[in-house]
């Protein structure tokens, strides 16, 4: 399949994805995502926007919800563009964080896992997540991600970098 036209690209789902950074123990705040799209896999917390509702509220509220954290002064760090063969098209803005209130504690959608930041275990995560994830995490790069995706199976990939 032929990657999707992105310059006219709508996205039909709006979400977040959080990242709370340790800086001093060198570690980031994941999860193990135990419903929904990407069970089973290691990712930041996250989810849908709801109506009426910010970005940045949104990665707030979906990290207290699915870890019992507060993110504080969470920073956008990038988008990312997702188009599955199935018709999902979605938009996630990606923050990171390095202050926080509250200590992770596992939920019905969420066990959270403290990870080296030399150790990201991106053969648990989603395909694109080894394109951008350390840039973001360590470096703080800014970018935009477009991927095209089969089911979990990343198709085609474009980085640009700000």
């Amino acid at each position: 399949m032929t990657p999707p036209d992105w310059q006219n690209w709508k996205p039909g789902v709006l979400a977040t994805l959080m990242f709370i950074v340790d800086e001093a123990a060198g570690r980031v705040l994941l999860i193990r995502k135990k419903r929904g799209l990407g069970a089973g896999k290691i990712n930041g917390p996250g989810g849908k926007i709801d109506p009426g509702e910010t970005s940045e509220h949104c990665a707030v509220r979906e990290t207290q919800e699915e870890l019992g954290v507060t993110a504080l002064d969470p920073v956008k760090h990038g988008e990312l563009w997702f188009q599955f063969v199935d018709g999902l098209a979605l938009h996630v803005d990606v923050y990171r964080a390095t202050r926080w209130e509250g200590e992770p504690t596992e939920t019905p959608e969420a066990i959270p896992l403290w990870t080296s930041l030399k150790e990201l275990p991106f053969e648990e995560m989603w395909a694109d997540d080894r394109f951008w994830l350390g840039e973001v995490l360590i470096d703080q790069k800014n970018f935009t991600g477009r991927f095209l995706f089969d089911d979990d199976t990343m198709l085609t990939h474009e980085m640009e970098w700000h």
